[in-house]
């Protein structure tokens, strides 16, 4: 059975600007083995194109940008496909714009059909210009439902979500979030990942290090989900949430020996998750990491 991969980012491949122990392994595994891949991002500030750049200054080469699907890409594929003659009016950076450039959706600052919000500095200006676009009957899009960001284990940013809020409060309109995890983003890079592989993987799979957004897009999508335990989700917080992880790893270095071997481990349910199922008192200490309490990432 021939197995795809979604696989977010922060907290799964890097963390704080350094990989994580044996992401290199596992993209180089499935490079090697042809094994379907795409990164997925709810971070709408950067170009595909940005991402292999960094990645590969972390040290992860062969990646091209092909191998990234950003909710930009996914905002803009969602206005081509249900309004591809609207206009837009643009609260965010370059890979947001380049992404609607590519769909040919034009930039329009005086009768939007939509405000489209994704990460970056909203100043005040703008936010005012998108508030009056929202009075005058615009609609209120958002790349992802993310209320912070992080930028390293103890410092955050505030993220599109954050922004949303404000011009919600403002206006009382209510926004639409694109972006994990909402089904629209699984469904297209589920279509992207067929397209890169030129098959229908039989099985996809999303790895990813948040239960609001990674986890739950994922089953709320049919797909298969694997956790790891190198992002923000505290092992002891996994049983708080009434869906629950396909599988729960400690790093993606768990899968590498798999996808080497072509064989799945006959421990699909790892010994991480007999600790959430209540076997142990008590998480292991390697994972107790402290963590300053945050908000909900999504509402």
């Amino acid at each position: 059975m021939k197995t795809g991969y979604l696989i977010d980012m922060d907290g799964v491949i890097y963390r704080d600007n350094h990989l994580i122990d044996g992401a290199v392994e596992l993209v180089r595994a499935m490079l090697k083995n042809g094994v379907p891949f795409l990164f997925l991002t709810n971070n709408s500030a950067p170009t595909p194109e940005d991402l292999a750049v960094r990645l590969g200054h972390l040290g992860l080469h062969g990646l091209g940008a092909r191998h990234f699907y950003t909710s930009a890409m996914n905002t803009a594929d969602f206005l081509s496909e249900t309004d591809p003659n609207c206009t837009v009016y643009v609260i965010g950076e370059g890979g947001l714009l380049s992404a609607l450039h590519e769909r040919k959706i034009p930039s329009d600052g005086i009768h939007p059909r939509y405000v489209v919000v994704g990460e970056g500095t909203a100043s005040m200006e703008k936010l005012i210009k998108a508030h009056e676009c929202l009075e005058n009957g615009a609609r209120l899009l958002v790349t992802n439902p993310d209320n912070w960001c992080p930028v390293s284990a103890d410092k955050t940013r505030p993220g599109a979500g954050a922004t949303a809020a404000f011009l919600e409060a403002s206006t009382g309109r209510r926004a639409y979030f694109l972006g994990k995890p909402n089904g629209y983003m699984y469904h297209r890079a589920r279509r992207k990942l067929a397209q890169l592989s030129r098959i229908n993987s039989e099985k996809v799979v999303m790895i990813g290090d948040t239960m609001e957004t990674d986890i739950r897009g994922a089953i709320e999508a049919g797909l298969l989900s694997y956790l790891v335990l190198s992002g923000s989700t505290p092992l002891e917080s996994v049983r708080d949430y009434v869906y629950q992880p396909t599988r729960i790893l400690h790093s993606v270095a768990d899968l590498t020996e798999e996808i080497t071997t072509g064989k799945p481990s006959d421990q699909l349910n790892s010994p991480a998750l007999q600790v959430v199922r209540g076997t142990r008192s008590r998480p292991l200490a390697k994972y107790a990491i402290n963590r300053r309490p945050r908000p909900a990432m999504t509402k």
